[in-house]
């Protein structure tokens, strides 16, 4: 399966996540927050210029530890409350020079495992929490 119609509009309207590396004891996550990129089905992350390897989320992606998260969300609405969002367990690859959208530089790219979403209607919460739709990509 993958992201529906609604969730893709939904990340790509959102420019900011945080993203959740291990750490280098490989106990504690490393969150950072970033700008993304998604192009309908992996997600990028990066920057600009050969110092962006030796910030923590690279560090912790080029020694090995490539599972990674990734939360986009936002609150539409205090009053009445609406909150929505997307999170998402992938595998990151080593990064690498490309194009991205704030140009050229070096980017990881991260293929969503599962992901769960809740919300993309935009709709107030009722008596209960929003329902999440789950889904483990890459099965048919």
């Amino acid at each position: 399966m993958t992201f529906t119609d609604d969730e893709i509009a939904y990340l790509r309207s959102q420019p900011l996540a945080r993203f959740a590396t291990l750490s280098e004891d490989g106990e504690q996550p490393d969150v950072v927050p970033l700008a993304f990129e998604f192009d309908g089905t992996h997600f990028w992350v990066g920057g600009v210029g050969a110092s962006v390897l030796a910030t923590r989320k690279f560090r912790n992606i080029r020694a090995g530890r490539s599972k990674v998260a990734l939360v986009i969300d936002d609150m539409v609405s205090f009053d009445p409350f609406v909150a929505r969002g997307i999170r998402v367990y992938g595998e990151a690859d080593e990064p690498i020079e490309r194009v991205g959208a704030v140009g050229p530089g070096i980017y990881a790219r991260v293929t969503p495992k599962v992901s769960w979403s809740w919300n993309m209607a935009g709709e107030p919460a009722g008596e209960t929490w929003y329902p999440s739709r789950r889904v483990v990509h890459g099965e048919a």
